[in-house]
């Protein structure tokens, strides 16, 4: 029977063991000959020259060409069964440090074979963690495949050696591809599965038409597969890697396109505003003029509204920039068109700030309906999940009758009984918060499909991806704004500088003794219990490392811990209370009025603070273990000091080490307040997360070969030719491969909520 792309993987592990050939499936996930040609190299040894080797760690995973420059065996006596015993000594050469391998051996004849694969002047690819033992550099079990000889295996069984087929399906030319392993399984595992299927298919289906391929300069996929497994040159690799994006990017733009289509074809209610007395009102109520920014914004939201398809547009700005009065402008815009608008904040905290500040913002336009409301207002609701039935009957009733015109509310607005009269636009408020599913429970409770508007400061990385593959209108609010005085913001390093945490506290005092309020924001409520929905920054394995390896870190900061050691020791005396949100709603609202009272002069929070806390007399935070959280959630939450025009401070206390992923995110916060910058650096080190589904937690991507920041070009390219082709026949009928893919990909449950986000 014939190999194809279907067929399970086992048809190409030969005599591979069971063991090995589960850590296969189980470890790397692969189970089709198709999922293995698909498990691509990170990237290459150059087998001419040796590997350099720079800034080494103890722990270190190395993979490196190296050549072995002194090869000894030595006796001892085995203490245990007091016999004699050998160890073979070798020291590798590369292109930095010497490393030193030791192998330990029974007798003279295991000895012998252990001398012979590591004989001076063999050089191959070598495997193992760095470890240093009496001054001098260790690679520690190492594991080898040496040129000419094929796998050496590990210091196990001797048996193995020799193989001659092991050595022909080892033969590789300039470039010795390096995999994404996992425990069990090495580089030179995949490499000889690999080259055998790609000796025993005949054929790989090409999904890409030839003109397509031709316009783009795309490689076909046979020369792709085996340009990117075995190849001669750098040339041949990029332009294998090429193809891949490519079409990787293809197939997402295609299922995009076909589904803004399907979109547009539904059609959404026009919303032009009408007479717009409602919005002119509340206008000329302004004490104070637009800016060009929030005009020209306001201006291209309305062309939006104004359109009988949905708006889907990002509004990106600062915090303090403006945003909330673009989208009440917005808001209001709507309600003159007949409709309805629901505002959707993540907090409890956040959506009490909206209504305060909307209802002072309106005055009375926001009393419709009542003897005290303007002629032509409407009326403003507020709907959280604290709030008891009795307090929630009148306001779902003037929901359900239309007689709200604006409803703010937190994940209470997504429960069934929340019924909306005639929802015609959906503001979801620093969106970082919410899941795709979370949104699109709102969406679904309009009768046409409403229009969305998000906003946020600091884009995460779906955000990005989204707004790179077209799904997303961007506006940019960039002016400076109003008041906001410069933060400066510094890292505390104490895995190297343990006493500077008794500065912190210091600069703690001192602020308050100018008459200013802090901060104290920790990552755990208590123990190792966290805010709902918060998700741990994680640093991702080295390339060299296996895929499951995660990085130990030590319990992180608990506000009902830091509270009583803050009290009873550098902070004595001082009014410090405590927010987080297991607390009762009404201990909350007590805690949070009582610092914006200035009641408080210290407040121990968890991540609650992060968006829509406005104390103006806040001038410092200090953030306990701030490698826990990622980059927008650090400039979000440094975004509450600095807003009375004093000068704000933010100190990011860490035990991570220098050079290490964590570190390097607090490096990147500290050396910029620009959150389109940082929104770049968090997708960088995040990933992207699904482009297509509902995840957002930004670790490992959905996307297999694409990287938003790096292939915009490739993504762009594909944009154009998925348009051209859904231009020519929506069906895809004259791609049948690339129809087929669009077709899985439709059906997957990634791509389930594409069209709601």
């Amino acid at each position: 029977m014939a190999i194809t792309l279907d067929s399970p993987l086992t048809a190409v592990l030969g005599a591979a063991p069971p063991a090995k050939r589960k850590r296969f499936t189980d470890g790397l996930g692969l189970h089709t000959v198709g999922d293995l040609l698909r498990h691509l190299p990170r990237r290459y040894l150059e087998t001419g020259s040796l590997s350099r080797v720079d800034n080494l760690r103890i722990g270190q995973m190395l993979c490196v060409v190296g050549e072995i420059a002194e090869c000894e065996i030595k006796s001892y006596k085995d203490r245990r069964t007091h016999r004699p015993a050998y160890r073979v000594e070798a020291i590798l050469r590369t292109g930095g440090p010497r490393l030193k391998m030791t192998f330990f051996a029974k007798n003279q004849g295991t000895a012998g074979w252990h001398a012979r694969r590591v004989a001076v002047g063999n050089r191959g690819v070598f495997l193992g963690r760095a470890d240093r033992f009496r001054d001098q550099w260790q690679l520690v079990n190492p594991a080898m495949t040496i040129f000419g000889l094929g796998d050496a295996g590990d210091d196990g069984d001797a048996g193995d050696a020799g193989d001659d087929g092991v050595q022909d399906v080892l033969d590789f030319g300039p470039l010795y591809p390096i995999y994404p392993l996992t425990k069990g399984v090495e580089t030179w595992d995949v490499a000889r599965a690999v080259k055998f299927a790609l000796e025993v298919v005949e054929e790989i289906p090409e999904r890409l038409p030839d003109r397509v391929r031709q316009e783009y300069d795309v490689v076909g996929i046979r020369q792709a597969y085996d340009d990117v497994h075995r190849p001669e040159t750098r040339d041949q690799v990029a332009a294998a890697h090429h193809r891949f994006r490519f079409e990787e990017a293809l197939v997402t733009q295609l299922v995009l396109g076909r589904r803004r289509r399907a979109v547009r074809a539904l059609g959404a209610t026009v919303r032009d505003g009408g007479a717009g007395a409602l919005l002119r009102a509340f206008d000329a109520r302004l004490p104070f003029e637009l800016t060009a920014g929030q005009v020209e914004v306001g201006g291209q939201i309305e062309q939006d509204l104004a359109r009988p398809h949905p708006m889907n547009r990002l509004l990106q700005g600062e915090v303090g920039s403006g945003k909330t009065l673009v989208a009440l402008r917005a808001m209001l815009r709507v309600v003159d068109s007949g409709g309805q608008a629901a505002l959707l904040a993540p907090t409890e905290v956040l959506a009490q700030q909206h209504y305060r500040s909307i209802v002072t913002m309106l005055g009375d336009l926001a009393l419709g309906g009542t003897i005290f409301g303007a002629g032509e207002g409407t009326r403003v609701e507020l709907l959280t999940g604290s709030m008891n039935k009795t307090q929630r009957t009148g306001p779902l009733s003037r929901i359900a009758s239309g007689e709200a015109g604006i409803v703010i509310g937190t994940h209470a607005l997504l429960q069934d009984q929340v019924l909306f009269a005639d929802l015609g636009l959906v503001v979801v408020d620093e969106q970082h918060r919410f899941g795709v599913e979370q949104r699109a429970a709102l969406t679904d409770k309009a009768a046409a499909p409403p229009h969305l508007l998000v906003m946020t400061a600091t884009p995460i990385p779906r955000t990005v991806a989204m707004t790179v593959f077209g799904d997303l209108e961007t506006s940019t609010l960039s002016e400076l704004p109003a008041g906001r005085a410069p933060i400066q913001t510094n890292v505390v390093p104490l895995a190297e500088q343990p006493g500077w945490i008794g500065r912190v506290w210091e600069r703690v005092r001192e602020e308050v003794g100018k008459g200013h309020q802090v901060y104290v924001v920790c990552p755990r409520i208590s123990g190792d219990e966290a805010e709902a929905g918060q998700v741990d920054a994680v640093d991702l394995p080295d390339e060299d490392e296996p895929l499951e390896v995660a990085r130990p870190r030590p319990p992180a900061a608990a506000v009902e811990e830091v509270v009583g050691r803050l009290a009873e020791g550098p902070l004595a005396g001082l009014r410090i209370g405590r927010l987080h949100g297991r607390l009762p709603a009404d201990e909350k609202d007590a805690t949070m009025r009582a610092f914006a009272d200035g009641a408080l002069d210290v407040l121990v929070s968890t991540t609650v603070i992060e968006v829509g806390v406005d104390v103006r007399n806040a001038t410092a935070m200090v953030i306990l273990d701030a490698d826990h959280f990622g980059v927008s959630q650090l400039h979000q939450l440094r975004g509450r000091v600095g807003r009375g025009g004093l000068p704000g401070l933010c100190l990011l206390v860490s035990h991570a080490e220098a050079d290490t992923p964590s570190r390097e995110r607090l490096e990147a916060v500290a050396s910029t307040t620009d959150g389109f910058v940082l929104s770049r650096v968090d997708l960088e080190m995040r990933r992207e997360g699904d482009v297509l589904g509902a995840s957002q937690a930004g670790g490992r991507s959905s996307l297999e070969n694409l990287r938003v920041l790096r292939d915009e070009d490739t993504i762009v390219a594909a944009r154009e030719a998925a348009e051209s082709l859904l231009e020519e026949r929506a069906d895809l009928a004259h791609a049948p491969g690339l129809a087929a893919a669009v077709t899985e990909l439709e059906r997957s449950q990634q791509a389930e909520f594409v069209d709601k986000s």
